[in-house]
């Protein structure tokens, strides 16, 4: 299907019912001439490298990651849970120990560690950005996703150009400042807006559709998307951003 629409590269979202799959996954991804430059991080980020070294589930990954050479963003919601009652200061400094001790681990085996926005205190530019800069290491950047974003559409194109140094992806969605969360492209109100923004802003880097629709054909959703970007493209007067 991927290959069929024309996909090169691949951002790996899974659950537990898909773990055995996961070298099949890459077995076929390779032999159809796709890329699998993404995978979903699921444990959050760990306490300690004690805790780093101890964990099935994270090490699990890991150990995904190294027996088939893959060379990966490893996208972590970022996330203040548990540190509600910590100020923003002391969040974006503890984030960053813990974000290190990952992302440290990570470059051992040449993966960028790349927090995304999933709501909530951690999906607001400002805290992305700001928790990034404590962070020492240099493999850790910012994916950011217009379906959580809604809410962050009076705050362009400020916000957006703040990320920016640091943005290693952006996943695009249908834009309306009421929502609903996911929309097809081309049929927000903002979504010319948005890619204007996105091409002035001076960003480069990778640009994502998500199938985020479990009720439908993922192919059906990708074709719609797909076809929604064509055609602001040709609104906005360009053929690539």
């Amino acid at each position: 299907m991927l290959q069929g629409l024309g996909f090169k590269t691949l951002a790996y979202d899974w659950r537990d019912v898909n773990i055995p799959e996961f070298d099949e996954e890459v077995t076929q991804l390779k032999n159809h001439g796709i890329k699998m430059t993404v995978f979903w991080w699921s444990g959050g980020f760990p306490l300690s490298e004690d805790e780093l070294r101890a964990s099935e589930r994270m090490n699990m990954q890991i150990n995904f990651f190294k027996r088939n050479s893959l060379n990966l963003d490893i996208w972590v919601t970022l996330s203040d849970r548990g540190l509600e009652n910590f100020s923003d200061d002391q969040k974006y400094t503890e984030l960053a120990r813990r974000i290190d001790i990952l992302a440290k681990e990570l470059k051992k085996i040449d993966c960028r560690l790349g927090l995304y926005n999933h709501g909530g205190w951690g999906g607001q530019p400002r805290n992305m950005v700001e928790t990034v800069k404590k962070v020492k290491s240099e493999n850790v950047g910012i994916v950011y996703n217009f379906h959580h974003a809604h809410e962050h559409l009076d705050l362009m194109p400020d916000a957006f150009n703040l990320m920016v140094p640091w943005l290693y992806c952006v996943n695009l969605n249908g834009m309306n400042k009421d929502g609903p969360k996911i929309l097809p492209l081309g049929e927000g109100k903002e979504d010319a807006k948005i890619l204007r923004m996105i091409k002035e802003s001076g960003y480069n880097g990778p640009i994502g559709i998500i199938g985020h629709i479990s009720d439908e054909d993922v192919e059906i959703v990708l074709k719609r998307n797909l076809a929604g970007l064509k055609k602001l493209l040709m609104e906005i007067g360009d053929t690539i951003l």
